[in-house]
Order: C-alpha cells, then sequence, then structure tokens
C-alpha cells in the first residue's frame, strides 16, 4: 500500500459522525484532506473507502484504514503531538455517563436511519417509522434531563470529550436535518451554544456537498 502524504477523511459535510472525526482532526491540529461520498444510496463499499458496512466516516491513513468516527478519532489522537487530554467512552465509569454516551449514540444512529428512510422515500408514516420517532424523543428527554449533572461530572483536567463531540454533533444535526426542533431542550442548547464556541466547531459547520 502506498504511503499517504497525509490522513483521508472519506465521509459527507452533512454527516453528524462524519463531524465527529472533524471536530477531533481540527482540536488534535491534524489536517487530513476530506473525500466526498456522492451517494449515499450506494451499494460499493470502495465509495466508503472500503467499509463493507457502507457506512462514513473512514480514515485513511499511512498504518491502513479505519472504520468509524471513534476509530477514526482516535487514530488521528495517536498521530498527535502533543496529545490532548481526551476522555474516551471506556474512561466513562458511573451510569449516568455511560448511558450517556451511549443514548447520545444511539440517538445518532436513529436519526440517520428516519433520514435515509425519508431519502429512499418510506416516508414518515410506517410503523417503524413511528417507532424511531417516539425512540428519538424517548432518547431526548432522557438526555435533557441528564445532560448538566452528565457534563458536570466529567473530569475537570480534560481538553475534550468523546461525550462532548458526539452530544453537540447530535444536536446541532438534528435542526440542520429538519428531523426535530431542538429550541425546547434548554440545557442541550446551553451546551451547544458553549460548545460552539470552540474553533473546531466552527471550522466544521454543516452543509451539503455539490
Amino acid at each position: 500500500m502506498a504511503v499517504l502524504e497525509k490522513p483521508v477523511i472519506i465521509g459527507r459535510s452533512s454527516s453528524h459522525f462524519t463531524r465527529i472525526a472533524r471536530i477531533f482532526a481540527a482540536e488534535l491540529r491534524v489536517d487530513p484532506s476530506f473525500q466526498v461520498v456522492r451517494d449515499l444510496l450506494s451499494t460499493d463499499p470502495g465509495d466508503y473507502g472500503g467499509n463493507p458496512a457502507l457506512r462514513i466516516p473512514v480514515l485513511k491513513t499511512s498504518r491502513g484504514v479505519w472504520f468509524g468516527a471513534l476509530n477514526a478519532s482516535r487514530e488521528m489522537w495517536r498521530q498527535s503531538s502533543p496529545r490532548l487530554r481526551v476522555v474516551w467512552p471506556e474512561d466513562l465509569d458511573t451510569p449516568l455517563l455511560a448511558n450517556m454516551q451511549e443514548l447520545t449514540l444511539q440517538a445518532m444512529a436513529t436519526e440517520v436511519t428516519l433520514v435515509m428512510e425519508k431519502m429512499a422515500g418510506a416516508g414518515e408514516g410506517t410503523t417503524h417509522a413511528r417507532k424511531l420517532r417516539e425512540s428519538l424523543l424517548n432518547m431526548m428527554a432522557w438526555l435533557e434531563e441528564n445532560a448538566n449533572a452528565a457534563l458536570a461530572a466529567l473530569p475537570p483536567e480534560r481538553d475534550v470529550s468523546y461525550l462532548e463531540v458526539t452530544l453537540f454533533c447530535l444536536v446541532t444535526h438534528l435542526e440542520f436535518r429538519d428531523v426535530l426542533p431542538v429550541q425546547p431542550y434548554a440545557a442541550l442548547n446551553q451546551f451547544r451554544q458553549q460548545f460552539e464556541q470552540r474553533p473546531s466547531a466552527s471550522e466544521t459547520r454543516y452543509r451539503f456537498d455539490t
């Protein structure tokens, strides 16, 4: 395999999972190039950097190919110098924090399914779609109720946490894709307003690739 001059993130600027990796790249001062996946309905793994799951993001580096936002973020952290103090999911050793991370990721995945079903023409009137939306509403209510306590429980000496990045990407994406208005969620909106002051957030705003 040819040695890459610098990492390549494969994804979409409108994807919240891709934005996780791009925020970590910005936080870590890693400068990857960006390769856009043009057709999210493609069934060719080659369009997704070889990912057999047909999902984004994917990170290509001189050490190989990394599937998924968490793997991509970890590898860029390993390549960075100096390494920031990152709180990773395995560091969340209380039910509150572990469940906050789990439900954030589950809500992100549920939102993707709703968006993809709409893109495929299935609409939102099916029994499955109604269950997905109810699930998303339940998770958002739980995240709102527990956000302040969970964020306060994170280690104060951190530079950033995977929980904060994923939660920010979720909250900002729901309105970007017109899936769910987030203004009623006061705690989550307060967090969003604080996190979006970071340069990594302003550098990775959602947009549709042309």
